[in-house]
């Protein structure tokens, strides 16, 4: 079994110490706590056990601390694969509600898997999730007075469980006063991809991510037979050419766990039952 965590990049400039050492000593617990549920649970159902307390913890960007978009609304958006059914789920720009992730699971089970704006809102009401207000102080803060986001800051969670089976997670609270209607990486495939043999989660700034499809490429290099760290090095070379700002975490069917990022430095955590590791 094995597990990694992301919650999108750190930026030394703009984040003082104590944040950076609440947000090692968050990804530790999360990783913990997820890697003990990954136990008697399925990668699929552990990847959305881990991403909800991702969204709940005001020191990421996704779910409870959102960014803000230049209406002053907060949207997210949020995605599913399960690795062994090739199935995908996830939700574009919802609004209010506490655990994106948690209304792309439902959407697992049913026929229109990715609703966007208004419908995923819909959706989610009608099958019980409440209004909730993802805003925080902070963020009100940094609307009004109109300082630009970086648009790095998404959550996202790998799983291997005993059974072999592979899933990922991965949800966003979006890049900050972008347009409305603006879609991220994180509920496409180049955001969020796994299969039977690579799971791969990514943050950063999702235009870049798109036009690079970054997590289907790896995970289809990894398929063909590439090495998992060859595969992020090829990936990420591509990248190069527009100087694209991406981070990526993955595990491969032979439990290798990597990770990567093109600029410094995203934030991410490990744990295989022996090996912890957290970002420095």
């Amino acid at each position: 079994m094995k597990l990694i965590i992301h919650g999108g990049f750190f930026s030394e400039s703009s984040t003082s110490d104590d944040t950076k050492i609440a947000k090692q000593k968050a990804l530790e617990e999360i990783v913990m706590r997820s890697y003990e549920y990954l136990k008697t649970h399925t990668a699929t159902e552990t990847v959305v056990y881990a991403v909800t307390q991702l969204e709940n913890d005001t020191l990421f960007n996704a779910g409870t601390g959102s960014q803000i978009q230049s209406d002053g609304k907060i949207r997210m958006s949020a995605a599913l694969m399960d690795g062994e059914t090739q199935k995908m789920s996830g939700v574009i720009n919802i609004e209010a509600v506490k655990n994106p992730i948690e209304v792309a699971a439902l959407l697992m089970h049913q026929d229109d898997r990715i609703l966007g704006g208004s419908g995923a809102t819909n959706f989610a009401r009608a099958n019980g999730f409440e209004y909730f207000s993802t805003e925080i102080p902070q963020r009100r803060a940094e609307f009004e007075a109109k300082l630009k986001a970086t648009g790095t800051g998404t959550v996202g969670c790998v799983a291997l469980d005993q059974n072999g089976k592979i899933a990922v997670a991965t949800s966003t609270g979006g890049k900050g006063f972008e347009i409305p209607g603006r879609i991220s990486d994180s509920a496409t495939v180049a955001g969020n991809y796994a299969n039977a043999f690579c799971g791969v989660s990514m943050t950063g700034v999702g235009e870049d991510i798109v036009s690079n499809a970054t997590a289907v490429k790896i995970v289809t290099r990894v398929t063909d037979g590439m090495q998992l760290k060859d595969a992020f090095a090829k990936t990420f070379n591509e990248l190069l050419p527009y100087d694209g700002f991406a981070g990526a975490i993955a595990i491969d069917h032979n439990g290798t766990i990597y990770h990567q990022d093109s600029h410094p430095n995203m934030v991410y955590a490990s744990f295989d039952g022996t090996e912890f590791e957290v970002f420095k």
